[in-house]
């Protein structure tokens, strides 16, 4: 199985998401969630990763981030996390094998709406499994760290991202995140949209064109697809082979050939 590209923009939001191997319910147990989140803070302190959101299921994990100066930040970040987690989950099961898999997958997306709606989506994630009926009733996401007071240990780097959703204040945004979880809820339902995790970029047709160009020629092969031809904002994505990821589920869409896509 082809493993999921790596890509290093400075200052560039990345929606990251890692799998379970084999689609297993490894993290099914709250302890193991709660060392994920440990370690990922470790992370935090040692690398100077910028986080924005995150949330964690029973068989995968969601993490926003932003690009640093420092193109070592992200991968060594995911390889402490994912890598202690596992040695401790298969010391304590008597297990061997792999506890992932394969490497985490990254999408570009773009501040602003786009990244609002990313980081709603990330939220909603056990909503829509049926598992919680709110965000606020699942702990291991960042909804509540978002819209609660100031935590000692918290995750998430605000500076980054109150720029990112163009807000000035923490308070703000605790006002208004709620409203935006609920309008989304409205307007989505429970529908999974793959792409936010199985495509290369997210946000305005000028936004993919420019991380396009910033990933060639390594990014070549890949195209650009218009999601929805109406409605704010219009999102197209930057298409990435899913054969890692199954199937593309996204909405029907119209795509729009990039520069060095074949025939």
């Amino acid at each position: 199985m082809p493993r999921a590209n790596r890509y290093f923009i400075p200052g560039q939001i990345w929606h990251l998401t890692h799998r379970c191997h084999k689609r297993e319910f490894l993290l099914k147990f709250a302890r193991d969630r709660r060392r994920w989140l440990q370690w990922l803070f470790r992370a935090k302190k040692r690398y100077g990763l910028r986080i924005l959101n995150y949330a964690l299921t029973s068989n995968h994990v969601h993490l926003l981030v932003e690009d640093g100066r420092r193109r070592s930040v992200i991968p060594c970040s995911m390889d402490l996390v994912s890598g202690r987690v596992a040695q401790e989950y298969n010391r304590r099961k008597g297990r061997s094998g792999a506890f992932w898999q394969d490497r985490y997958h990254g999408t570009a997306i773009q501040s602003g709406e786009h990244l609002k709606n990313c980081l709603a989506y990330i939220d909603l994630n056990m909503v829509r499994a049926g598992v919680v009926r709110h965000p606020r009733e699942w702990p291991h996401c960042g909804y509540n760290e978002i819209c609660s007071d100031r935590r000692r240990y918290g995750l998430i780097h605000w500076p980054s991202l109150l720029k990112a959703v163009g807000l000035e204040n923490r308070e703000e945004l605790r006002v208004l995140y709620p409203q935006w979880i609920e309008e989304r809820l409205k307007e989505w339902g429970l529908k999974r949209a793959g792409f936010w995790t199985e495509s290369l970029a997210v946000g305005s047709k000028e936004f993919v064109d420019a991380t396009l160009k910033a990933l060639w020629p390594r990014a070549r092969r890949k195209r650009i697809e218009e999601l929805c031809a109406s409605g704010e904002p219009r999102e197209f994505i930057l298409r990435e082979s899913t054969r890692a990821y199954g199937g593309f589920s996204g909405p029907k869409k119209r795509a729009v050939r990039g520069k060095g896509e074949g025939k």
